[in-house]
């Protein structure tokens, strides 16, 4: 009831301001389980693609959504909630990933539409990055549902990360054709046909988003990006140090410089006597 609300009122909003375009609607089944494995550029992605679909769709979002503290993090949780998202723990904690695959069991068990994205985070920098293995590909198998590969055109540029209020510009959604991975049922536990699925699977992904592929995990990317930053930061610190450094030197020197000048006999420190102190002239008249 709550994500027929949501849908009728921010959907509409969304499809009224943005004006979003689709290609491939025809892909999605009228009925029946699908797996909607979309490319992952910003956080408005998740809004997007259920604006425009038909049916219901649910995607797992990070536990961050769920858990997060105060009154602001009570209300993400309820929205979170409400809209059927399913919270997904990435931080590496042993059991969290198979706990999403039944969850994800279960919406597909119930013949609705499961989005995931095979990325597992955000592009950092608008490539199409590795898929990650575990979650489509063994839910694919075994579920038997088939696999809706949909390409997030734009999003990035209208939402980027850090980017609280959105860009009015148009988003695209570019859906493919189903694929079937019935070949290999029976075989979700074999690490290399899971690796055969997910490759397959982004493939079609890229082929659709014109993305530039990179074959390394989005995580991976950030971490490098997030270090090199690091780096950058420590490096213009450590410059500005040199500088700072060498202009407090360079007025120490100045300041010694100027006290070795040697003085004249019974000139004060202030300078040559001129003998106009106190009124007189350099004669000797007041």
């Amino acid at each position: 009831m709550f994500y027929g609300a949501m849908k009728l009122s921010v959907g509409s909003s969304l499809k009224v301001v943005f004006r979003p375009w689709v290609e491939g609607m025809e892909n999605i089944p009228i009925t029946g389980p699908a797996i909607l494995a979309s490319n992952h550029l910003s956080f408005s992605d998740s809004f997007f693609l259920p604006a425009v679909l038909p049916r219901k769709v649910t995607f797992i979002a990070k536990a961050e959504y769920f858990t997060a503290p105060g009154v602001k993090g009570k209300l993400t949780a309820a929205f979170f909630k409400g809209v059927g998202q399913l919270p997904v723990d990435r931080s590496g904690v042993r059991g969290a990933g198979e706990a999403a695959i039944r969850d994800g069991m279960a919406v597909l068990e119930r013949g609705e539409l499961f989005g995931i994205y095979p990325e597992g985070t955000r592009s950092p920098d608008g490539r199409l990055y590795r898929g990650k293995p575990g979650g489509l590909a063994r839910l694919a198998l075994r579920s038997g549902a088939p696999v809706i590969p949909v390409a997030m055109i734009g999003t990035e540029r209208i939402q980027p990360p850090g980017r609280i209020v959105p860009k009015l510009l148009r988003p695209g959604i570019r859906i493919g054709r189903p694929l079937d991975f019935d070949r290999y049922q029976g075989m979700d536990a074999d690490r290399f046909i899971q690796r055969s699925v997910t490759d397959e699977v982004m493939y079609e992904i890229m082929r659709l988003s014109g993305q530039e592929y990179v074959d390394m995990y989005a995580t991976a990317a950030k971490r490098r990006i997030a270090e090199a930053e690091k780096a950058e930061k420590a490096d213009r610190e450590a410059t500005a140090d040199r500088e700072a450094t060498a202009d407090r030197e360079a007025t120490a020197e100045a300041t010694r410089s100027r006290a070795d000048v040697p003085r004249l006999a019974g000139e004060p420190r202030g300078g040559t006597d001129t003998g106009e102190e106190d009124g007189k002239r350099p004669d000797g008249r007041a």
